[in-house]
């Protein structure tokens, strides 16, 4: 009899024990699951902000800068209209802005034999 109450009392240790085993590995087995969810998730994402970035169909435009002298009559809507790219400037004001910045210009005034340097974009 002694035996049998022995074992009863092992068997009912184990019980209990088992029960904590279980838990843990379900919230091991939870964890990782939640891990490779958001992994995926944010590799998902990242990836699909990549090819979106890198639309095959459009070539890819480098702004470039080059020094140019003046021709008699020459005005910067003329090199607004030669250089100024209309995907990049939303009009002919905004390059031109940009021109008397980089050259220090305090108006739209340029003379024959000056040198500028003007903006404009290559593929």
């Amino acid at each position: 009899m002694n035996r049998t109450v022995r074992k009863e009392q092992r068997i009912g240790q184990r019980i209990p024990g088992n029960r904590i085993r279980r838990r843990r590995i379900q919230r091991c087995l939870t964890a990782i699951l939640l891990t490779f969810i958001l992994a995926l998730g944010f590799s998902t994402f990242f990836f699909s902000l990549k090819i979106r970035a890198q639309n095959r169909n459009e070539a890819a435009q480098h702004k470039c800068y080059k020094s140019i002298a003046v021709g008699y009559g020459d005005t910067l809507w003329d090199y607004a209209d030669r250089y100024g790219d209309e995907e990049y400037y939303e009009t002919h004001e905004d390059y031109i802005d940009e021109v008397m910045n980089i050259n220090s210009l305090t108006d739209d005034r340029i003379i024959s034999g000056q040198y500028l340097i003007v903006p404009y974009y290559i593929p």
